[in-house]
Parts: structure tokens; sequence; C-alpha cells
């Protein structure tokens, strides 16, 4: 018998891979790097026909996503298309076993339990698992927007939503806590009846899923600090009770809910946990960098080795691991500005420790996850978002066709974008909060009511004057309807200003994107007119319809003195312009901060001076994303001036000018128009013109995107 686990893992791989060839499973053109992906594995008797699992994402809950809990029909069909596209095991949302709104527990809602029996031999019919992610709450983690607040804060109101929407419940935690979102509102401690009456509603939910035929639950979670990790951490659980003070107080909550699934469901029904290895936290609202030598505020090594082992013990069966807590939140949801495979260091580390198996999550790249699974170092891979904006993502690597993916770009603008500057709650709007889990580059994707290609019966010939992602997007949409666009682009490229966005070093997957779009363009045969400007639209002649797509252009100031000595971020990012050591950005926001970052990674030594009370004051861009920029400025030492603005621009210095009307001159070497864009629309509105993109309004990719398939779709 063979008991070294590598040459063991290799054997089993031959005669997986072996098996999958003969049944037709695997391309003989698919690339050999990636064969360690498609051999099967198992979580306690159930077993996963590939080392793929698509991570649970808020707004995929198969039962609704905060409203009452219901058999949510558009998950289904997103959750019913992985397996269908070859995940191997899905986790559909987070799904907290008391809704949110209303108070119902999930076990009380037969007819959800009866309608999903119903369609779990549709999804098994392919061959996927379904393990159901089960979850506690949020607790201080909880994402309340303004009106939330108000209910927190206001005795009255909130007795009178309760019966509706009881936030104190909500963010109740394991002690009196700072919640996450929101300066000065903190979360009451859980009663010890509260927390008895949570662990059966596992118990009985387990029991009721299992009948159903789901194949195991997945415990949210240990993990990203939400409730059942702020229980665990002693820096954030100051109670005196059981579950409060030693470390197997601490972990009783955790524990009594496997114990009381395996009591209702059986011993043999798997339970994995959503585990956060290390929680990478400096401190209430302050995440620790990429190589940051730091003291962990949140569960450190030492003790993540000794509860894994104990939560093991205890009954779960397998470890579906990253780090990070929302303190941090940049590491369990990872924006582009975090390195690749960030967390596999400390889940191989934690591997050693157990002997379930374990997952590793976090901007994972399967070729990269391939090699880590042959070499034993993790079990499988994790992946979230790919799955969002490619649903065919698995099946072209298995068809050999890598360079048809369309590759995740982390930008959150879709999928997850919960946002907060200084002094405000969560400003996510209500739209977003209700609809998480769409894709910024993939409107159909948890839409496919919504957005829809559906052929045309009337072919059209279709001008689009702009050859920028929106330009871009339009075509190829129209394109697959069966119109004839034609793209009218005054450079010699395609791109626009997608261009500069993904000149940084650290934008490889903003540059997959531009050459995906480039691809797409000459694969579906669409006419590019290069070097042709269009200013006058009646010079389109001999077309139906035209699309605006003409983009934006940086905002002047012409009232500061010696504006015209500042350079563009296309000048800074795209053109490479030399600059000197000092970089001033006259202004913040997303793009001068991540220019600024590049300037970092440069060697350089950025400023910014910003108008606004916070350097990303801004609805659209998520905390992870934007909490990596505020810290990375915060551990990088660069001068940040907020409510403040330039006066004046000389040779070698810039006034500043602050909010109590006082003024310093700031040396630097060359200023960096960061004041943002505004729209270049070319011609007048007509019934058979259209615009999209920041040619309507300044906005992001999504906008670009959305707005493109709003608009082609009713041609």
């Amino acid at each position: 018998m063979c008991y070294n686990p590598k040459v063991k893992y290799l054997m089993c791989a031959i005669s997986a891979v072996c098996y999958q060839y003969t049944k037709g499973k695997i391309s003989m053109s698919m690339n050999k790097k990636y064969e360690p992906l498609f051999t099967p594995w198992k979580i306690g008797n159930v077993e996963i026909k590939n080392r793929i699992v698509q991570c649970s994402m808020g707004g995929t809950s198969l039962f609704g996503w905060l409203e009452p809990c219901h058999f949510d029909k558009e998950a289904a069909n997103h959750l019913l298309e992985r397996s269908k596209h070859n995940v191997g095991l899905v986790l559909p949302g987070m799904q907290c076993v008391r809704d949110t709104m209303g108070k119902r527990w999930l076990y009380q809602n037969d007819r959800m339990f009866k309608e999903l029996a119903e369609w779990m031999p549709e999804f098994h019919k392919y061959g996927g698992k379904l393990f159901i992610q089960l979850a506690a709450g949020f607790g201080r983690s909880m994402a309340v927007n303004g009106m939330m607040v108000n209910l927190l804060k206001n005795p009255t109101l909130g007795k009178i939503a309760k019966p509706f929407l009881d936030v104190e419940y909500c963010c109740a935690s394991a002690s009196e806590t700072p919640n996450r979102w929101v300066e000065g509102v903190n979360s009451r401690p859980m009663t010890v009846e509260e927390i008895h009456e949570m662990v059966e509603a596992f118990g009985k939910t387990a029991k009721k899923l299992r009948d159903a035929g789901v194949d195991g639950v997945e415990i949210h979670a240990v993990h990203e600090g939400y409730l059942l990790d702020q229980f665990t951490i002693a820096n954030w659980n100051y109670r005196t009770d059981e579950y409060g003070g030693s470390f197997e107080n601490r972990f009783r909550f955790p524990v009594e809910i496997v114990q009381c699934i395996h009591k209702y469901a059986g011993d043999d029904f798997p339970v994995s946990l959503r585990y956060s290895v290390v929680s990478k936290t400096k401190g209430w609202y302050k995440g620790a960098m990429p190589g940051e030598d730091f003291v962990e505020f949140g569960r450190d090594m030492a003790e993540s080795e000794k509860a894994i082992k104990y939560l093991e013990e205890a009954g779960y069966a397998m470890f579906n691991c990253d780090n990070g807590t929302y303190d941090a939140w940049y590491w369990a949801h990872p924006p582009q500005y975090m390195p690749d495979n960030c967390n596999i260091p400390d889940v191989e580390h934690i591997k050693n420790f157990t002997n379930a198996p374990v997952v590793c999550a976090g901007r994972m790249e399967p070729a990269f996850a391939a090699q880590e699974i042959a070499a034993g170092r993790i079990d499988a891979v994790a992946i979230a978002r790919q799955n969002l904006v490619d649903p065919e993502w698995i099946d072209k690597i298995l068809d050999g066709r890598e360079d048809d993916i369309k590759p995740c770009i982390r930008c959150h603008n879709g999928c997850f974008n919960f946002a907060k500057y200084k002094g405000t709650a969560n400003i996510q709007s209500m739209e977003d909060s209700l609809h998480l889990a769409r894709c910024a580059l993939t409107p159909p994707t948890m839409q496919h009511n919504r957005y829809k290609i559906v052929p045309t019966n009337k072919p059209k010939k279709v001008a689009i004057v702009g050859g920028g992602i929106g330009g871009m997007e339009c075509a190829l949409v129209l394109k697959q309807r069966g119109h004839v666009p034609t793209i009218f682009e005054k450079t010699d490229v395609l791109g626009g200003m997608f261009l500069t966005a993904s000149a940084m070093s650290f934008k490889e997957n903003d540059k997959e994107l531009v050459q995906w779009y480039l691809r797409e363009i000459e694969r579906q045969g669409i006419d590019v007119r290069f070097n042709t400007e269009v200013n006058d639209l009646g010079t389109l002649r001999g077309f139906d319809e035209i699309i605006v797509a003409t983009g934006s252009v940086p905002r002047n100031m012409p009232a500061v003195k010696g504006f015209d000595k500042t350079i563009t971020l296309t000048q800074l990012l795209r053109e490479k312009k030399e600059v000197g050591d000092k970089v001033m950005f006259f202004g913040g926001g997303q793009s001068a901060c991540e220019a600024a970052y590049e300037m970092i990674l440069q060697g350089k030594h950025p400023l910014i001076v910003e108008y606004a009370k916070d350097l990303v004051p801004a609805q659209n861009v998520c905390l992870a994303n934007a909490s990596f920029l505020r810290d990375m400025m915060e551990y990088k030492n660069v001068p940040v001036y907020l409510e403040s603005t330039i006066t004046e621009i000389g040779d070698g210095y810039v006034i500043v000018r602050h909010k109590d009307g006082t003024v310093e001159k700031v040396e630097c070497d060359d200023v960096v128009n960061g004041i943002g864009f505004v729209p270049t629309p070319v011609g007048e509105k007509k019934r058979n013109v259209h615009r999209v993109g920041d040619c309507v309004a300044i906005g992001n990719l999504r906008t670009a995107i959305w707005r493109a398939w709003d608009v082609c779709m009713k041609i």
C-alpha cells in the first residue's frame, strides 16, 4: 500500500484522467496543465467529479437574498447552468437560517423545500453536487444603510419596523462591538436563548435540505468577520458565559451547529466550513497590506492551527479557506490590486493541521491551482466571480479554447458593490442591495430574462461612433442579434479610455479583457474603420441607426493658475510620460488613487489633494477596492490633503488651500489632473441616434456595457 500522499495522488490522478478521457469528458485538445483540476475527490462520502468549486456569492442564494425566503428561480437558473457547465461543487449564496425580512426560520417554509426537491434531479443530471451554505448572520458586519441606521438610533421607529425588519437582531453579535459600516453604532450581544434557538434551526434546516436531495451543507462562517467569527475571535468576544472567554467557549457556537446538524441530518451528511485561516486585521476598520509586518488583532496562525483540528474533531468534513475580515475585506474579496493566489501560503500551511480536504479561494488562477492540487498542497480550488463573467469558462478549458475565456477584472461593480466612505453607512443603491451577483461585463448574469440575445427579424446597418468598450460591446451584441454593425474609430486602435485604465502594471486582467474584445471583434468579422473621426453624424449616410460612443475627456479648470502645467492620466499611464519623484495628484477618487499606487510600485512618491473628506468618496466603488487604496496610501505614508484644493500650480510646487482657509505651499515635480472627466457626445439626439457609455454620463465599465445592451436590445 502506498502511504506517500503525493504518489498516492498521482496514481489516483492518472487513473481518473484516463477514465475521463474514455468517457469523453476531457478533450484531447485541453492543455495538460489543467488535468489535475478534472480528477474526482470526496467530501465525507460524497464524491465530487472535479476539483472546481463555485464559492458562494451574495445574490446567488437559492432561497432569496435579504427578502423573505422562497425558492428563487433566477438563482436556480444560474446554479443549474453552473452544473451544466462542469462546476464540480456548487455553493449557492449564503442563506441565513432566519429571514432578514419577516423573521421566519427557513425550516418553516415547507413549500420552498418541496420546490427544491422537484428541482434537484435536474441539477444532478449534469453531474454537479450542491452544498447549501447556511449562515448564522452578519453581526457587526451587517452592511446597514441609512434607513437601517435610523431604525437603530430611533427606538420608536425600530419597534414599529421590528415585525418586518429587526435591524437590532440582524446586527447582534457576540459582544457590544462597533458596526463595520457606520461610525457610532454598536451591536448588542446575543442572548444565550437566541444562540440555542439558532443552533436548533441549523439542524432542522439541514434535515429538510437532505430530505430534498441536497448533497451537503456549508456553514458560514468562522470566516471574514461574520457572526460566528465574531464569537471565535478573542478581541471581539468579551462574554463571560459559556460562549466567551476560553478557546473552547469561543468556538462553542460553531461546534454546537455541526453537532446539531449531524443529530438531525445524520453523521454521514457532510458539513463544510467556510474558514478564514488568519484575519489579516490590525484593529477595528484596519486591514493589513500584503507583506506588512503587523500584530494580528483577529485570529493568528497559532490559534488557527489549533482551531482547525478542533473543528474537524467536532465534525466538519471540509474547510473552504481564505483570509480576512470585513475590516480587511480585500483579502476575502480581492480587487485587482491584490496579488494573484493571495491566500495560498496560509491555506497551504493550515492543510498540515487537518485530515479533512482543504479548498483555497481568492484570485486563484486555474493553472496554478492545478499545480497545487497535483502537489497535494490543496484539495480543490474555489472560484466565484469568473463564473459570473463567463459561465462557460470551464468548458473552454476542456475544449482547449483558453483564449475565448472572458476574464474577470475583479472590479466588484456588478457583483458586490457595497460601498462607504467616511461618515456614511453602506451607500450602495437599493437596486444593487437586492440584486447582488450580477456582472459588470456580462449583463445576462443573474438577469437572464432582462438581458438576452433575441435575433432580429429586420437586420439593420448600424454605425457606431467610437471604438471604446461601449462601442465594441454594441458591435458584438448587434452582430449576435443579426444586425450589421460598423465601428468608426478616430485612432488606429480600439479600446478608448480603457487603454489608459488598463495601462497600470497591476491591471493584467484589464489588459486581457482588451485582448478578448479585439479577438471577438475579429472573430465576428465586424467592420472597423480606423483613423476615421466623425464630428458630423450627417456624414454617416446609408445607415439605419447610429450609436454614439465617443466617451469623455479630462475635466479642465482654467480658473486655477497654472492648470495648463498638469498632465493627464493618459499621458502618465499609457504614454509613459517621464515624471519626477514627487507626483502630485489633483483629485483623489479611484482612478487617481490607482495611478498613485502605480507610482508607488515604480518607487516614486505620490501626493494627493482631495476636496472631499475621504480619499475615495464614491457610491460605485466597492469597500474592498476603496479600503485597499486607503490602507495602501496610509501604509506607504503618502501625504494626503483631504477637504482641500489646489489654487495655484507653479514650477516645482502647488498652493493648497485647506477647509479652514489656510494655505500651504507643497513641493512636487509634476501635477496630474485627477479631477475627473466630462462627456463628449457627438451630434444631437434623434429617433435613430443613440448614446452609450461615458458620453451619456461618467460611469464605469458596468454602465458602459449595460447601456450598450439597453440600446442594442431595442434596435
